[in-house]
């Protein structure tokens, strides 16, 4: 009989440094070392959408934890110049594997040292019980500068968001603790064909328009733009070098993307390293790669950072890409964090989201407060070009118009600036 299979992994055993012993129990898990697959993959999880909040917890879940070593399988991933150890249950293997298509494999001599996260997906629900209100959980181990997460293995978590956002959720809240301001939205880089360049920031919740604006100027710009790099499709951090500018580093090698607001056939000339997801429900979604890991960690110079606003119609007062003209102007915008839910969590119509990220902000508030008035002054000081761009994709009739007009008029900008 013949036989075959669309993902082949080679998993090793490895022994972590960690530094306390409770975390010893997951040296027994194997590493992934290498993924074959064979897309396009055509997945249908138990679960399309993603609801609640991540929540801190006051004890460490791995204390509570029992891994069979035969029923998990870790994936190093590289997120941003983080190392974050995610294990994950063999009842999620197909949503495990999915990891490469999106955040970099770690390579061996970066496993010889602490991690700065560990994540384990698909724990028994009894050995998390009462640790926390919410069943999606997290830990600071101040003591072992570590942080460990825990979703149980029930199949209403059994969607891709569930990894990823944890995963970057834990991205955020060590650059917040660093000092560094981390951000949701989408970063690249636009060179023009006279060599002019700029890099722009896009920040926006879930469905705001941020991906889909980067698809569409894509297309728009095949005659204007000589290439475009993306450094960040979801989540990253902004720094500030020594000489004072404005730093943007990404954090994932891939998106995921919703099926529903591409350009029609935009997914099918993507195949060859596509993997689909619930293609027959709603929030049907895409993973693919989108760049490089180098172009990920390299760093670039930011020249405008745009709040993606998908709910306003647009008018003579209210144009498509629309100017700040002060810090604390910009800040209440981006604070209040506005934006016409999409469907792609269980939340509905307009909602509010503190800097429109729910992954790690929110929790560490005080800080984050700290961060973002001093980079927002910062910014001005700089001279970037701080505004909102209107993608209307919430908007009935616009979800594939909105983006291409603000695509247009973002690229008009650049060109004139």
């Amino acid at each position: 009989m013949r036989a075959g299979a669309e993902i082949a992994s080679i998993a090793t055993p490895r022994s972590i440094p960690f530094q306390a012993k409770e975390y010893e129990k997951l040296n027994v898990i194997p590493f992934i070392r290498q993924i074959l697959i064979y897309p396009p993959l055509i997945l249908n999880p138990p679960m399309n959408k993603r609801t609640g909040v991540f929540e801190r917890v006051s004890e460490n879940p791995l204390n509570r934890l029992s891994l069979n070593e035969k029923e998990w399988l870790c994936y190093p991933a590289k997120v941003g110049e983080l190392i974050i150890l995610i294990y994950f249950n063999q009842k999620f293997y197909e949503l495990g594997y999915s990891l490469c298509n999106l955040f970099e494999l770690a390579e061996d001599h970066e496993l010889t040292q602490r991690p700065d996260a560990v994540y384990c997906y698909g724990v028994d629900e009894k050995d998390i019980e009462g640790l926390g209100k919410s069943k999606t959980i997290f830990y600071d181990d101040s003591n072992n500068k570590m942080f460990v997460a825990a979703v149980p293995s029930n199949n209403e978590f059994g969607y891709f968001g569930y990894l990823k956002k944890m995963v970057l959720t834990l991205h955020n809240i060590i650059m917040i603790k660093r000092g560094i301001f981390p951000f949701h939205g989408a970063l690249l880089n636009l060179i023009l064909p006279n060599e002019k360049t700029a890099t722009i920031l896009l920040i926006g919740d879930t469905g705001a328009g941020k991906s889909e604006t980067i698809e569409a100027m894509r297309d728009l710009g095949k005659h204007e733009i000589q290439d475009m790099i993306i450094i960040a499709d979801d989540m990253g951090s902004i720094q500030i070098n020594a000489d004072g500018d404005i730093i943007g580093y990404g954090t994932e090698i891939g998106a995921f993307l919703r099926l529903d607001d591409l350009k029609a056939g935009y997914a099918f000339g993507q195949i060859d390293r596509t993997i689909i997801m619930s293609p027959n429900k709603t929030n049907a979604r895409i993973v693919l790669p989108v760049t490089t890991f180098d172009r990920v960690i390299r760093g670039h110079k930011i020249d405008l950072i745009l709040y993606a606003n998908n709910y306003d119609e647009i008018d003579e007062d209210h144009p498509i890409v629309e100017k700040f003209d002060s810090a604390e102007q910009a800040l209440k915008v981006f604070r209040e964090g506005t934006v016409m839910s999409k469907g792609t969590t269980t939340s509905t119509g307009i909602v509010h989201s503190y800097f429109a990220n729910v992954f790690g902000p929110p929790q560490y508030k005080e800080l984050h407060d700290q961060l973002a008035k001093k980079y927002f002054m910062e910014f001005y000081r700089k001279g970037l070009f701080v505004g909102q761009m209107r993608t209307r994709l919430g908007i009935a009739g616009y979800e594939r118009t909105g983006p291409e007009e603000a695509a247009k008029e973002l690229l008009k900008l650049i060109k004139d600036r």
